[in-house]
């Protein structure tokens, strides 16, 4: 089993609607985001993808969060944007575009402050078990 593993960064502002404390408030993090692939077997090439590819497939997940107020996306209408929530779109987006069969998006983890973090892995293919 191989892993790689890439990290970016985006700046948003939130408020966690229904929360009893401070968070429910307007408030913006300097948010961190690590996504970490696997794959049983090597590309022809010796990588499990190439670094700069995976990191411009976050990127481009990140640009819609970039400096925006994030309960106003699409996605965030109806769903609190919570890191778990962020986690889990995050990684419904780039599932979809990894494309090459032999990849796994293990996990990714979001950080809302460099001591806090929420992740969301996802189940092991089937040829893992």
């Amino acid at each position: 089993m191989y892993e790689i593993m890439v990290e970016d960064q985006f700046s948003a502002a939130h408020q966690l609607i229904g929360y009893d404390g401070k968070c429910e408030q307007l408030h913006g993090h300097n948010w961190r985001v690590q996504v970490c692939v696997r794959a049983l077997s090597l590309d022809q090439l010796g990588f499990v993808m190439d670094f700069s590819e995976l990191k411009n497939l976050l990127g481009q997940v990140l640009d819609e969060f970039d400096h925006t107020f994030l309960n106003e996306l699409d996605f965030f209408i109806n769903t609190n944007p919570t890191a778990e929530n962020i986690a889990r779109y995050i990684m419904e987006k780039l599932s979809t575009s990894l494309g090459a069969e032999r990849l796994w998006l293990h996990h990714v983890r979001v950080f809302e402050s460099d001591r806090s973090s929420a992740s969301v892995f996802s189940p092991a293919p089937c040829h893992e078990s």
